[in-house]
């Protein structure tokens, strides 16, 4: 969830940083009160792609709240869309549903793979591509994470495999020893 809520602070803020730059402070009046008249600043235009980027945003926030029977039957429409219209926004729907547990068993690969082909060589290009880079890079990192983990977990395993071997090897020579020595080790002189 924190991938979803960082792509979409990001994106905001993206979005933030554009208006201020349409928005910007009328020049002071110059001394002598005359000041040419200001044009009105016209309001942005909102493309098809910035649409398709906030509709975007809106479904992985809502996927942040759903239940597991929820997601999973995210997971499976997100399947069929992509199946159907290969768009970059259908393709990051489902590489986020890919990658919660309760959706499923996470997928990381395939959803890296899927926003690869979003993000690609071009990354920046729009909003959604922007938001796939994005999360290529966080689950990319996490992954990463979990591969060294596991590395180390083997690595610990082996170690406590090496040391249980050494323990049993002790164990077994030590019954040796005081299996042939008898019992006798008590002996006086007899006086």
């Amino acid at each position: 969830m924190r991938l979803l809520r960082a792509a979409a602070f990001l994106l905001c803020l993206a979005g933030f940083a554009s208006l201020s730059s349409l928005h910007a402070q009328p020049a002071p009046e110059p001394p002598g009160g005359t000041a040419e008249p200001v044009a009105p600043v016209p309001a942005p235009q909102v493309t098809e792609e910035d649409q398709q980027a906030l509709a975007l945003l809106a479904d992985l926030q809502r996927y942040s709240g759903e239940s597991a029977e929820d997601l999973r039957r995210d997971l499976a429409a997100a399947n069929q869309a992509v199946a159907r219209v290969r768009s970059d926004a259908n393709r990051v729907r489902l590489a986020v549903l890919l990658t919660l547990p309760a959706a499923g068993a996470p997928d990381d690969a395939r959803a890296l793979t899927l926003l690869d082909q979003v993000a690609g060589k071009t990354p920046g290009t729009s909003p959604v591509k922007q938001i796939a880079a994005i999360l290529y890079a966080q689950i990319n990192e996490r992954a990463r994470g979990v591969t060294e983990e596991r590395r180390k977990t083997a690595a610990a395993q082996e170690k406590l495999d090496q040391l249980r071997a050494v323990e049993r090897s002790l164990l077994l020579e030590r019954s040796r020893n005081a299996g042939g020595a008898g019992g006798g080790g008590g002996g006086g002189t007899g006086k």
